[in-house]
């Protein structure tokens, strides 16, 4: 790609040779004249080159708390804290999530109850991994089984 395809691809006039460039730290994110960002845009573009369309997509749930805690989240888990309406993003709890997988792998546990507020929560310690979640109102007459560790936090 040209220099003078990236800068219309961004929307920046084109510079002519001995003209001084300064680069401001965000426009990566301004949008260009079709609302795409300019990365999405650029990525596009190249993609179309080398013979194949890439598709832009929006990361899912699961991605979105994975990055957000460094936990991977099933999707058993996901679609049961979106069913069951759990607000894993308040008083910390992703945080407080991690803080009882981190003790429970401490004490050398491989499946484990974590117990947050009034969630609880089904993890796989070694895969860093939430295998379900339950409330507090759903979790009086449930039985959890293949646990070798319970954490409150």
């Amino acid at each position: 790609m040209l220099t003078s395809d990236f800068l219309r691809i961004r929307g920046t006039p084109e510079i002519t040779s001995g003209q001084d460039v300064q680069v401001q730290h965000g426009q990566a994110q301004q949008q260009t004249a079709n609302g795409s960002t300019f990365a999405e845009e650029l990525r596009q573009r190249i993609a179309a080159q080398n013979g194949f369309a890439e598709p832009v997509r929006q990361p899912t749930t699961a991605e979105q708390l994975e990055i957000m805690s460094g936990i991977n989240f099933s999707r058993h888990a996901v679609e049961r804290i979106n069913s069951r309406q759990i607000d894993v993003m308040s008083d910390n709890r992703l945080q407080r999530l991690s803080r009882g997988m981190e003790l429970a792998e401490s004490k050398g546990s491989d499946d484990a109850l974590v117990i947050v507020d009034t969630t609880a929560f089904v993890v796989n310690v070694p895969g860093n991994k939430v295998i379900t979640a339950v409330e507090a109102g759903d979790v009086q007459g449930n039985v959890f089984t293949n646990i070798d560790t319970a954490v409150i936090m």
